[in-house]
């Protein structure tokens, strides 16, 4: 089974718009895919898609409810079908006070003399309901800020794939992977275990005209991380994404009057892209 979060500690290097895109190829292929919004952020994996998800109504059972053992229903209720071929878990506006429900439950827990572990909702649900058993992927799109909705991601899926701004920033996050990794590898847990975390590519996303992609593939490579592709700034096409709500390769074949050569480029590469992750991920 492929399990990953995509991550980045930066705001705006494309990470969502990357984790629809590497459904929709993983679904070209043949695989059975779901995804699962833990953004609590309008701008979020649920608006991009164009779900219809009722994350105004806080009557709603939602994913938040779940992850503190008090839904309203069956989990496999929440899962939506999207028009890619592949599903969502969409977010809510509960998940924006994720932290503050996820310690009270840890309170009424321990009250109760019972177990609680914050960090571990998301995997407990996921198991709970025998979502391994009906997909073979499962990506999960955190906020990029460190908290209990990154911790569950990464609890859940013991994988990333990340991101990286084309920058003198972004190197310096090249520079931080290892120390990004064990960082998360020392704050979440699961009992007595020890958790590890891998790195299933770094993907320099956004590289200009005058920008070496070579220098940020040798870069995340020389550190010991895969890096399948770097992709090239392409903002009309993901720009066209956000606008239409619907994932690049979709957008290209449906919203273009004609194929451009740059794009199907970027398409390429995010095919290729998909199918290293899947070939490191599955090892």
């Amino acid at each position: 089974m492929l399990t990953y979060a995509t991550y980045s500690e930066a705001g705006g290097v494309g990470k969502t718009t990357l984790a629809a895109s590497l459904a929709d190829e993983h679904t070209r292929v043949g695989r059975n895919v779901l995804t699962v919004d833990l953004d609590p952020q309008y701008g979020s994996l649920t608006h991009l898609l164009g779900v219809d998800a009722p994350r105004d109504d806080g009557d709603a059972d939602n994913l938040a409810r779940h992850l503190i053992d008090r839904p309203k229903g069956d989990f496999n209720e929440l899962i939506l079908e999207t028009d890619f071929g592949f599903d969502v878990v969409p977010s809510h506006n509960m998940m924006e006070r994720l932290g503050d429900l996820l310690t009270r439950a840890e309170q009424m827990a321990a009250d109760l003399d019972e177990d609680f572990d914050p960090t571990d909702q998301l995997r407990r649900v996921l198991l709970e309901a025998g979502i391994p058993s009906e997909y073979d992927t499962i990506i999960i799109d955190p906020p990029a800020t460190a908290g209990p909705h990154l911790y569950n991601a990464v609890n859940a899926t013991r994988s990333l794939v990340i991101p990286i701004e084309p920058t003198g920033k972004g190197m310096q996050s090249i520079y931080g992977l290892e120390e990004l990794v064990d960082g998360l590898e020392g704050t979440i847990s699961n009992g007595d275990e020890q958790v590890e975390i891998g790195v299933l590519a770094g993907v320099p996303n956004g590289i200009g005209r005058t920008s070496d992609q070579q220098e940020y593939l040798e870069e995340i490579r020389n550190r010991g991380y895969p890096a399948p592709v770097a992709i090239r700034t392409r903002e009309s096409l993901f720009q066209g994404c956000w606008k239409e709500q619907c994932t690049p390769r979709h957008y290209v074949e449906h919203h273009r009057d004609r194929k451009r050569d740059h794009e199907m480029e970027t398409l390429e590469k995010l095919e290729q892209l998909a199918a290293e992750i899947t070939e490191v991920g599955e090892r």
